[in-house]
């Protein structure tokens, strides 16, 4: 699958479509959802054309990862969630529900989060 340089991060990520920036460097940009499932509900988003963790973990720099993962920690302390704990999800593919082809991590807090599945 090639990248789609329209979807909605990648409009985001180019200033085409606002966001609620909660945190940005160099590698990233992390944003309050718009459609939250948990009282704290943040996206954050490699600055790159990667469309899953499997494209970024084989086609981003060194430099890249790296940033990106320490940006995805910096906004969760930034955020004070560190010692209530908080979830990080990153569903690749359509049978994890990705929907939008940008790879990007959920972070979830701000209560009793429950069980990770229901089967």
């Amino acid at each position: 699958m090639a990248y789609d340089p329209e979807n909605i991060f990648a409009k985001i990520l180019k200033g085409e479509i606002p966001c609620d920036k909660v945190f940005e460097n160099d590698y990233a940009l992390a944003f309050n959802d718009i459609n939250p499932q948990a009282p704290v509900h943040t996206l954050v988003i490699p600055k790159g054309e990667y469309i899953s963790m499997a494209d970024f973990s084989v086609n981003a720099s060194e430099e890249l990862v790296t940033g990106f993962f320490r940006a995805v920690g910096e906004t969760a302390r930034q955020l004070g969630l560190e010692e209530g704990g908080y979830r990080l999800i990153a569903n690749t593919g359509e049978n994890a529900h990705q929907e939008v082809p940008h790879l990007h991590f959920h972070i979830l807090s701000g209560r009793p989060l429950g069980p990770m599945l229901s089967f």
